[in-house]
């Protein structure tokens, strides 16, 4: 009796610790939260045709900024239907004939030489179009000879003036570490602000919060795409448009905005 008594305890002590073992696992695994991979971005703010003049931001200091910041992606200020065929002429013999493309140095000499030592992704994500453009080259000049909208030709002129006269007391007219701060942002702010308060629906689709839109839409599809992959992508557009979609890209928490400081202290 004493013999069957401490049998039953031991197949009890069996049963419960298996018991256990199983609830320890199931709870291990519906407590399961380890975090996403989300992904790393950086807004770099072109000077466009300055890169081929300036003594500091140039071609070849792009180059060097591009390879430490290394990315997976790169999205660019290029149409997508203008992509393929820039594309292709690279492909076949090292140049870019594709009108729109040739405009921005910073693909032409800098990111499509560079995907050919580097394993990224160019992402075409402008919102840009032909029709677009003369639209709105014709809405403005009808707006500047409108003698009934002298006010607010003046209103916009006025502020490219401010903008362009703070721009120039910094000092710091295409520095690199000053186009990547807040206040160069703010700077612009003060030229588009009232340009897009004035035009920008009249402008349509060339309109400067339309555009941005058109350009953003394709942003973030490109961040749809690649959620949660744990790469690094490279925002490349001109500077004017950097403080627009860093409003919109700090409303993300499937993402990490990096600061372009410390890639620019790596290179200097």
């Amino acid at each position: 009796m004493k013999h069957l008594s401490i049998n039953v305890y031991l197949v009890i002590l069996l049963l419960f610790a298996s018991s256990s073992c199983k609830q320890a696992e199931t709870k291990s695994d519906t407590t399961d939260t380890s975090a996403p991979l989300k992904n790393e971005v950086v807004v770099l703010g072109t000077i466009h045709g300055g890169h081929l003049t300036d003594s500091v931001y140039n071609v070849e200091y792009l180059k060097r900024l591009i390879r430490e910041i290394n990315p997976d992606y790169i999205l660019t200020e290029i149409p997508p239907k203008h992509f393929k065929i820039a594309m292709d002429g690279f492909k076949k013999d090292d140049s870019i004939s594709e009108p729109r493309t040739r405009q921005f140095p910073e693909y032409v000499d800098v990111v499509f030489p560079l995907s050919k030592e580097m394993d990224f992704e160019i992402i075409p994500t402008a919102g840009w179009t032909r029709t677009m453009a003369l639209e709105r080259g014709q809405k403005l000049r009808a707006i500047r000879q409108d003698s009934s909208r002298a006010s607010d030709w003046a209103t916009y002129v006025k502020g490219n003036k401010r903008s362009d006269s703070l721009y120039k007391a910094s000092g710091k007219v295409n520095d690199p570490y000053f186009i990547h701060t807040n206040t160069y942002d703010s700077i612009q702010d003060i030229r588009l602000q009232p340009y897009n308060t004035l035009f920008n629906d009249e402008l349509g689709l060339g309109g400067w919060e339309n555009i941005n839109i058109a350009h953003y839409w394709n942003i973030e599809k490109a961040l749809e795409t690649h959620r949660y992959q744990g790469k690094r992508i490279l925002i490349t557009y001109g500077a004017g448009h950097k403080g627009w979609f860093l409003r919109e890209l700090r409303k993300r928490d499937d993402i990490e905005l990096l600061d372009m400081k410390p890639f620019l202290d790596a290179i200097n």
